[in-house]
């Protein structure tokens, strides 16, 4: 793929700035997850393309729903007539610098197998690898450290759009998938785990979000085996495994210590309520409240815990979010649901009330608290989006609903 000039110049910097001559040896891991608080924030819909994150690109496209399809339909280049201008432009670095100056120290930058290595008769465009270099430069230059999230597997190991492909049925674990995603994470282990990249990379996570229920779970099992001993033939970069929905209990005993003296490992767990009718149809209060009780879905383990995706959202009302095309259960509209009120105003960030903005900033206080007293920490979804507030980071350190400095509390926590 041809770079655009300013970002072939800058990857070419940050290779420089990567392979110092004199401390390379002396470089370890510079993030210690067993005292320090992860305070980060998602990088989301840019090396993977999400419709509800950037509905423009999909507006215009014709039975289009996620990365793989828009591939499907119209080939490598007019795919990438819009996918590398969406890489050009979506994150700079002057994102990094405001996340950095909001008191942030991590950025988790989820990507695709094929921006590193396609499978076999998908039609993903790749490109998308030097735009992680370009990232992971702008966090070193401001002081972020990155998780490097591979955040879709050959077949989908979710079925969600977020893993480039929506389907019914995820085929990761099924033929020769896993070997793939393996031989990806091979080549992100044995260039981003080695020691001149530990001062910034501080973790490697093996895969986002797969179903439990949908994937063969021995297949899993054996995956996150082989993966994490894949990382630990080039270093001690610390290794993410997702919890798969199942909770954090679900993992105890596995690459643990007393598991082969597995060292470094931590589990990514993510808690949103938005994706249940019952979870839109509760009150603001009892949003809060939830919170605190979902504590012993992530508290119970023997491991380092980090809560890698959440949000301030109390609505499923973002655009697209239940997927292209799919409506809201807030509304009524998603199969299943049942109407509790109105997305009218909910993505109008500026036509929100005192009393929505009293409560989000409580809820998003809430989470911070809960997450930080009983997990290692917690990382935002997501930086920024198109047009939905309760998902979106720079609009709600605008609107002063997201606190600043990150330790502020204007209202108690309720546990």
């Amino acid at each position: 793929m041809k770079l655009p000039c300013a970002l072939s110049t800058l990857v070419v910097a940050t290779t420089a700035l990567a392979f110092p001559t004199s401390d390379i040896l002396q470089r370890s891991v510079s993030f210690n997850f067993g005292s320090d608080t992860v305070r980060g924030v998602n990088i989301g819909g840019w090396l993977v393309l999400e419709p509800w994150i950037t509905p423009s690109i999909f507006q215009r496209l014709n039975g289009v729903v996620d990365e793989y399809t828009l591939t499907q339909q119209l080939g490598p280049d007019a795919s990438l007539s819009i996918l590398q201008p969406h890489w050009d432009s979506w994150v700079s670095l002057a994102d990094f610098q405001r996340i950095a100056s909001a008191g942030f120290n991590t950025v988790r930058i989820p990507v695709g197998y094929w921006a590193f290595k396609k499978f076999e008769n998908d039609p993903y465009v790749p490109g998308a690898a030097p735009y992680l270099d370009a990232a992971i430069g702008w966090a070193r230059s401001t002081g972020l450290k990155v998780w490097i999230d591979l955040h879709g597997a050959p077949g989908s190991q979710n079925g969600f759009d977020n893993s480039g492909q929506r389907t019914s049925t995820p085929l990761w674990t099924q033929g020769n998938t896993v070997a793939h995603t393996l031989e990806v994470l091979e080549q992100i282990s044995n260039k981003y785990a080695q020691p001149e990249f530990q001062d910034v990379v501080v973790a490697i996570q093996l895969l986002n979000e797969p179903r439990s229920d949908a994937v063969n779970g021995q297949a899993l099992r054996d995956f996150y085996r082989e993966g994490y001993q894949q990382v630990r033939e080039v270093s001690d970069t610390p290794v993410v495994i997702s919890d798969g929905f199942q909770g954090t209990s679900a993992w105890k005993g596995f690459l643990s210590p007393n598991d082969n003296n597995a060292q470094n490992v931590i589990v990514d767990h993510h808690e949103y309520q938005v994706f249940t009718p019952a979870e839109v149809a509760l009150s603001r209060e009892q949003h809060r409240q939830e919170v605190c009780n979902r504590i012993p879905r992530f508290a119970d383990t023997d491991k380092w815990v980090v809560i890698g995706e959440w949000s301030g959202a109390m609505t499923d009302c973002a655009a697209a979010l239940n997927g292209y095309g799919i409506g809201a259960r807030y509304e009524g509209f998603y199969p299943g649901s049942f109407p509790v009120g109105s997305c009218q105003n909910i993505n109008f960030i500026e036509t929100w009330d005192q009393s929505l903005r009293d409560d989000t900033r409580w809820f998003i206080e809430t989470q911070l608290s809960v997450y930080e007293r009983n997990a290692r920490g917690w990382i935002f979804w997501n930086f920024k989006t198109e047009a939905s507030p309760e998902w979106d980071l720079f609009r709600l350190l605008d609107a002063g609903l997201f606190p600043q400095p990150l330790t502020d509390r204007r209202f108690p926590t309720p546990c």
